[in-house]
């Protein structure tokens, strides 16, 4: 099991009831932090708790997600291991080399990412918060994919599109927050779309808030909290426990949230 700091292996167990696809190789085997390297971890990123605690990390040869609430760091992590592996901060195949602004931070300099043997053909770096940057490089480009121009669709419409029509399998794919372009029909098209990619020999590695792809079958999945970064199951997540339960009783939930949210705004009004 996961001390942290140490190591980590896996809980995941095989099911043959959703007859997952057998990964042959893949391009990514453990991250560690040069911890010696870094001067004060008091600074930004080496603050942020997960970080802070991160010695050694084991990626799944198939799929690893990092979950945990905002600023907990697995955004900071993802986007150090894409610029490590030679994509650009904000998005797109490794051959793209814009930046609109240089906001990521240096964390890239002080991992050491140790590969297989696998010399995958297909790579992208995807990520919500800055698609329409990376969809208006492609337009400048004179990139299509599908028949229409990925500003002449829909966010949700777009961003499928260029997972559909771009992948190609035989890949390294890192996603951060997919989910925020996409309804939750279009995120069970990604879940058929991950399945697709692991079938055809690809590793990905996705930060998220979806309950729906988190329970992709025999993912990694990483929990960012104050106290390090251990791996935990799909059932023990917070996001499948509060969706679960937001669903099953929502009238009762509502309820109590918004009666508390009713005394508090009694409580502040004008006498």
């Amino acid at each position: 099991m996961f001390k942290s700091g140490l190591t980590v292996s896996t809980v995941s167990k095989p099911n043959s009831k959703t007859n997952n696809p057998i990964i042959k190789h893949s391009l990514l085997n453990v991250l560690r932090l040069e911890r010696d390297a870094v001067e004060n971890f008091n600074k930004y990123p080496f603050c942020v708790p997960a970080i802070r605690h991160l010695h050694r990390l084991e990626f799944h040869p198939a799929v690893t997600i990092f979950i945990g609430e905002n600023g907990s760091g697995k955004s900071t992590l993802l986007e150090a291991i894409a610029v490590k592996l030679g994509f650009n901060a904000e998005g797109g195949s490794k051959n793209f080399n814009f930046a609109t602004r240089e906001t990521h931070s240096n964390l890239n300099e002080f991992i050491r990412v140790e590969r297989g043997i696998s010399h995958l053909t297909d790579n992208y770096f995807l990520r919500a918060e800055s698609f329409y940057n990376l969809a208006s490089q492609i337009e400048d480009l004179k990139m299509t994919y599908g028949d229409k121009s990925l500003h002449a669709q829909s966010h949700g419409e777009a961003f499928l599109s260029l997972l559909t029509n771009q992948l190609q399998g035989d890949g390294i794919y890192l996603f951060d927050e997919p989910e925020a372009a996409l309804s939750p029909q279009r995120q069970l098209s990604v879940l058929t779309l991950i399945h697709r990619l692991v079938y055809h020999q690809s590793q990905m590695i996705i930060a998220t808030h979806s309950p729906i792809l988190l329970a992709y079958p025999n993912a990694r999945i990483y929990q960012f909290a104050a106290d390090g970064i251990k791996e935990i199951k799909y059932t023990d997540t917070e996001h499948y426990q509060v969706t679960k339960d937001f669903l099953n009783r929502h009238e009762r939930m509502l309820e109590i949230l918004l009666d508390e949210e009713n005394e508090d705004l009694k409580s502040k009004e004008r006498k």
